[in-house]
């Protein structure tokens, strides 16, 4: 393939543009905050879940003490009537003496339920305290991943209009390139990432190895306007006073 060699360093100036916008978007696609927002949401669902078990566990709690509050109360107000009985005198001695019997139990059993319902109390303060504490990190994560998706949203708007600028700058600059020379290009772009390198100091630009003493005869001795590549990598080499020929 011939080209113009004016075309072929102006090559250089493309390169070095796709290689800027290469690097926008392997910036855009690796931003710290993408993988610092799964990691944030990833915490997010754990303590979520944890806050989510201990509302269920204080709800449950809650839901004991009030039996318990109500199980005392009706074993209180049996007692109030039993004993509202006794005082009477309403019935057989032997009924009296069941009542007394059944006074003493209903203590016993008023106290065992106050014994149920003051852990019961002491439970669901814990498990409050701690649906709170859990509820409150959920809160603090938010305003991290919150924070986060802000930060992330302005780096991308900035590597986003960094690139419509080199993007802009492109479209210009290829419509000077003839066209088989841009396809050829374009073509081991995609395959590396780099189409086109510099031959300085006997070295390729693309793949950074050394061009031996047979490739560089036979390169000193192209015509200028011929387009040479490199034998081991592929790319167009760029040849100017710099390339050590």
């Amino acid at each position: 393939m011939k080209a113009d060699p004016l075309a072929q360093i102006k090559l250089l100036d493309l390169q070095e543009l796709d290689s800027r916008i290469a690097h926008l978007k392997h910036q855009l696609a690796t931003l710290p905050q993408i993988t610092q927002l799964e990691t944030a949401r990833a915490e997010r669902a754990e303590v979520d879940n944890a806050a989510r078990d201990a509302r269920i566990a204080r709800d449950d709690l809650s839901l004991a003490q009030r039996k318990a509050d109500n199980d005392v109360e009706a074993v209180k107000a049996r007692r109030v009537r039993d004993e509202a009985r006794l005082n009477a005198g309403q019935g057989s001695a032997k009924d009296l003496e069941a009542l007394q019997h059944e006074l003493g139990a209903l203590a016993k059993r008023i106290s065992d339920l106050e014994d149920i319902e003051l852990e019961l109390m002491e439970e669901l303060e814990g498990s409050t305290a701690e649906a709170g504490r859990l509820e409150a990190q959920v809160a603090e994560i938010d305003a991290r991943i919150a924070e986060l998706e802000e930060s992330k949203a302005s780096a991308e708007a900035e590597i986003r209009a960094e690139g419509s600028a080199a993007f802009a700058q492109r479209g210009p600059l290829v419509e000077d390139f003839p066209a088989d020379l841009l396809a050829l290009y374009d073509k081991l772009r995609d395959q590396y990432g780099v189409g086109a390198a510099l031959l300085r100091a006997r070295r390729c630009g693309g793949c950074g190895l050394d061009v031996d003493a047979a490739e560089l005869s036979r390169i000193r001795t192209t015509p200028a306007a011929e387009v040479v590549r490199h034998e081991d990598c592929g790319r167009i080499l760029i040849r100017t006073s710099e390339s050590g020929l």
